[in-house]
């Protein structure tokens, strides 16, 4: 006989629903990877171009530092109203200014010490977002102070901006990390839940707006891991 009683479980889902979700979170992912090539190849171009070294020490480069959160502030309080070509470009142009701002680890580091944090920041991530999205473990309760923990980690840098502290700096990096790793699998639920309870923006643009999230958790995974065992280019 045919079994009701998952259709009781808030966690059911038909296979229709099931299939989408999994197209939903490919979109996502999709979207997410092709961010971060994009910032990449951007990065690099600037780098190497000699882009970035003329923009260091000129007005022009607040202007890059500062656009990315311009435009990410923008993407988050304006998607309800913008089309789905809109807000999929104000992504990648996002994501490609992030990549002007970020040129500076292709002078800094090592082109090998770029690739293996990429890669062990990837698998992190990789983990995590697996984690966030197969656990029955409501993740919405640790919001809150992953939100405080952000906040604090501002703060916190912020303060050590003026202070110069090293050992601050160590401290502060590797609560920032363990943040991170958290809100990988916080917000890959978070955005397994916008499947169904957000299908008024639609799918396209939670897909965008997923994606922003995960990029976000990966590039700061990404620079964190840099900061730590990145190889430094000799002078």
């Amino acid at each position: 006989m045919f079994n009701t009683e998952n259709r009781f479980d808030p966690t059911y889902r038909s296979v229709d629903e099931e299939v989408g979700l999994q197209r939903f979170m490919l979109g996502v992912y999709g979207y997410m990877a092709g961010g971060l090539a994009m910032t990449g190849a951007v990065g690099y171009a600037a780098a190497a171009s000699g882009l970035y070294a003329a923009i260091a020490g000129t007005p022009l480069f607040w202007v890059v530092i500062l656009a990315p959160l311009a435009v990410v502030l923008l993407l988050g309080s304006a998607v309800g109203s913008m089309s789905s070509v809109a807000a999929q470009v104000t992504f990648w142009i996002y994501a490609a200014l992030n990549g002007l701002s970020l040129s500076a680890i292709f002078i800094v580091y090592t082109g090998a010490s770029i690739v293996g944090t990429f890669f062990a920041a990837g698998a992190t991530f990789a983990v995590m977002s697996v984690v966030g999205y197969v656990t029955r473990i409501d993740l919405t309760r640790f919001g809150p102070l992953l939100l405080m923990g952000l906040v604090g980690i501002i703060i916190a840098d912020l303060v050590n901006f003026f202070l110069k502290s090293s050992s601050m700096q160590f401290a502060v990096s590797l609560i920032a990390i363990a943040l991170f790793v958290g809100l990988t699998a916080f917000d890959t639920q978070r955005i397994k839940a916008m499947y169904r309870d957000r299908a008024d923006l639609g799918m396209a643009k939670n897909a965008i707006m997923g994606a922003l999230s995960l990029y976000l958790d990966f590039l700061n995974l990404f620079m964190l891991f840099l900061q730590f065992a990145g190889n430094r280019r000799r002078r």
